[in-house]
């Protein structure tokens, strides 16, 4: 029988990509639109004392200008605390406060320079421990007033605090007597972009009839349908959203922001095509970006190696407004230790509001973040325990039978491998323990390691749907609601699929761009959730498609279902597997040699809901966010020049638990991604604001990232330990290959420099200034 499972299957995307006929949304032409450009605030907290478009009105061509106070609404998923355009009051340097739309780009950029603004600069605050301060000003003074979007979202009323999770499980104040080593570090990782290759585009044009159409480059149509329907109060049966490919997202387009913009200004326009792009300077200084960190950590071990007690206080600087922040905050503090058995634990996580640009989620969740305070600290206790840092972790990852923070009971079903994953990890990178090797009198080599893991956090009654129809040569359409950005998610689909049915993978067609009015509605594409959550509903509706055709055949032959078979697009009895039907002959109904029909046109269809999970109790923090959990170890190779403190990362090892391997190939490159992504963001990527909160990095000039050239030799392997309520037993792997990478080569740098890293980006100016600083101190 045919089979696609572990099988390199060229992505269902890959000729539009490769020959340049792909197309994002603002590639589609724009002949007869209106063209839309954003005023946005200098200031990061001022009020709004007086706008006066007057001029930019009269400008020829300008045909219509909006500001908040043409729409006094607040939008948010959690906490509706974000004006689409501010109103009264901006909160970070980039808000947008007006929307000219005009006949051409050109004239809609000169209108928004025409337009005189008033502000009264306001106290800003721009680090989560300034918000929290007891005379800090309130950036949001009615938080407690505030519609809150999720029961489990809990703001604290005259406070900067957007949310407030925790975790307690057994007795820290047990376990740190009971340790023999006890450290305690401190942590900051600042905000930084998600840099898509596209920037953010929408179009939006409303018909006579009042039916509004969206198309955009969004990871969440669905999502944007739910927003604009709740914040105008439009049924959502009149909305209609479309997403072609979009080319790139990494978390920041699941967030609804120029949906709304371009809705509006529509609205003022009497419902003329608008289409509303922006340039890279604002699509990184408007838009939402990644979360900053400061933590506090507080860990005590046996002199064996055995974690006793852990403290954990994350402070997330969540930006101007909440958006998905308070949900990384409980994501994080759901997996607060890594894959690792601490049974005495006390974790608290903050989502604060400060004037930098607002967050969103951004691959991993927020994992990277705390994952670089956890393994920098493994390091560091290792060190004080005086234990090979991988055979540290070793003792301590996480087995079946252990408790996770939120006392989920471990198996190896739902958590996958950890020690497995290390020793593989052991022997792919020749792990000398961690010591230094001498290059020459200047150069040393150093290796860093780290471990992952991350659950999804999503909502518990998260959907997804599938659809499958025929065509007349006995191929088939599988229709699901999943985004392409990148992911090459409806390959994987179409490869199980296809697998399920006994098919050639080249018979199924998938469709690749989303529209609401035609897909089945499926969450997001975001929580690495698509194989998982979308892929089981693709077996539902191939169950449904068997069960059609058995129905079929076994009127046909005269028989039961039961001994009917459905393999290489063809309809048989088991008994007799020479005497089939072909796929072309059935799939659209038979008719038998006598003229007679029988059956009907096969449309299958297939839904999945999330089971089992559960909000986490606000006290203890017990409960379950997410289905199961994806495991891992990394390690980055360094060469280190002590005089000028540089560096060159050689290589960089990932060895994840994908429970079963779909694709090998299309699953090493998404996880190189994401090793490159960690790599680039860990050495060099920061938003680097001015005294005003202005940021000072705001295109490609300026902020760095890793070129292409200038990656290390990646190398990624595989083990197998299946989760057994997912399609072919396989997990989730599309943010992983992130989030342990700053730490190993973190640690690979502390180990070369002697330096002791609490801070990112860890470039050589940064290095050279805590060795400078450690001197100094002496």
């Amino acid at each position: 029988m045919r089979t696609t499972i572990d099988e390199n299957i060229h992505r269902k995307e890959a000729w539009d990509k490769v020959t340049g006929k792909a197309q994002y949304t603002d590639d589609i032409p724009v002949t007869g639109y209106l063209h839309a450009r954003i005023l946005t605030s200098p200031y990061a907290h001022a009020k709004i004392k007086s706008i006066d478009c007057s001029k930019a009105i009269q400008l020829q061509g300008v045909r219509a200008i909006i500001t908040g106070s043409d729409f006094p609404v607040l939008s948010g998923v959690l906490i509706e605390d974000r004006p689409p355009l501010a109103k009264d009051v901006v909160r970070y340097a980039g808000e947008a406060i007006a929307v000219v739309a005009a006949t051409t780009e050109a004239i809609a950029l000169k209108a928004v320079r025409m337009i005189e603004v008033e502000y009264e600069i306001l106290e800003a605050i721009f680090s989560p421990m300034e918000a929290l301060e007891k005379d800090a000003p309130l950036l949001h003074p009615r938080l407690g007033h505030y519609k809150k979007m999720m029961e489990d979202i809990h703001p604290v009323d005259q406070s900067n605090i957007a949310s407030k999770f925790q975790v307690r499980k057994g007795d820290t104040k047990k376990g740190f007597a009971d340790s023999d080593v006890i450290i305690e570090k401190s942590y900051k990782l600042p905000p930084s972009d998600h840099l898509a290759m596209e920037v953010r585009a929408v179009r939006a044009e409303i018909s006579a009839d009042g039916k509004v159409k969206i198309e955009t480059s969004s990871q969440a149509p669905y999502t944007v349908i739910k927003q604009i329907s709740s914040c105008f109060q439009i049924p959502a049966g009149n909305i209609e959203v479309q997403v072609p490919f979009v080319g790139g997202a990494f978390g920041g387009k699941a967030p609804v922001t120029l949906e709304f913009l371009a809705y509006m200004i529509c609205v003022k326009v009497n419902g003329a095509p608008v289409r509303l792009a922006v340039p890279r300077e604002e699509d990184m200084t408007t838009a939402p970006c990644r979360l900053g960190l400061e933590a506090d950590l507080k860990i005590g071990a046996k002199s064996d190696g055995t974690i006793t007690a852990a403290r954990f206080i994350f402070y997330l600087d969540t930006g101007a407004y909440a958006d998905i922040g308070p949900y990384m905050a409980k994501s994080i503090v759901a997996d607060c230790t890594g894959p690792y058995r601490i049974e005495n634990l006390s974790c608290d996580s903050y989502c604060i509001y400060t004037n930098h640009t607002y967050s969103t989620s951004y691959r991993g969740f927020g994992h990277l973040c705390y994952t670089f305070c956890v393994e920098r600290a493994m390091d560091d206790l290792a060190k004080r325990c005086e234990i090979d840092p991988l055979e540290f972790r070793r003792i301590n990852a996480i087995k079946p039978g252990d408790l996770t923070p939120t006392q989920v009971v471990s198996t190896y079903s739902n958590t996958g491998n950890t020690e497995h994953c290390l020793k593989k990890l052991k022997k792919l990178i020749h792990w000398n323990g961690g010591s230094l090797k001498k290059i020459d009198e200047n150069t040393v080599s150093a290796t860093g390691i780290a471990c992952l893991w991350k659950a999804a956090d999503t909502r518990t009654n998260a959907i997804s749907g599938s659809i499958i129809t025929f065509n007349y040569d006995g191929s088939l359409n599988l229709n699901t609601g999943v985004v392409e950005m990148g992911s090459g998610g409806q390959t994987y689909l179409a490869q199980i699929l296809a697998d399920k049915l006994k098919m050639d993978v080249k018979d199924i067609h998938v469709s690749l761009s989303v529209n609401t009015r035609l897909n089945p509605e499926h969450y997001k594409t975001v929580a690495s959730m698509t194989n998982y959550m979308a892929g089981n509903a693709v077996m539902k509706a191939a169950d449904d498609v068997i069960e059609q055709l058995k129905a079929m055949g076994s009127q046909i032959y005269s028989c039961s279902p039961e001994e009917i078979e459905v393999a290489e697009s063809k309809v048989f009895k088991k008994a007799q597997p020479d005497d089939y039907i072909l796929f072309k002959d059935i799939v659209l109904g038979y008719k038998a040699k006598n003229g007679a029909s029988i059956g009907e046109p096969v449309i299958a269809k297939g839904g999945f809901m999330l089971k089992g999970l559960s909000l986490l109790d606000p006290n203890t923090g017990k409960g379950r966010t997410g289905p199961s959990w994806t495991v891992g170890a990394q390690a980055v190779e360094i060469e280190f020049n002590l005089t000028d403190f540089t560096y060159k990362i050689i290589k960089a090892t990932t060895v994840m638990d994908v429970g079963k391997v779909i694709n090998p190939n299309a699953m090493k490159e998404m996880i190189y991604g994401g090793m490159a992504m960690g790599l680039s963001m860990s050495s060099r990527e920061v938003y680097h604001y001015n005294k005003e909160g202005r940021v000072k990095t705001p295109n490609l000039r300026t902020y760095k990232l890793l070129h292409i050239g200038q990656e290390p030799k990646f190398k990624v392997e595989f083990v197998e330990t299946p989760q057994e309520d997912s399609p072919f037993g396989s997990r989730s792997i599309s943010e992983h290959g992130i989030i342990g990478i700053p730490a190993a080569l973190g640690n690979a740098l502390a180990a070369a420099s002697g330096v002791s890293i609490d801070e990112l980006p860890m470039t050589p100016e940064y290095l050279w200034r805590r060795r400078k600083l450690s001197h100094d101190s002496k």
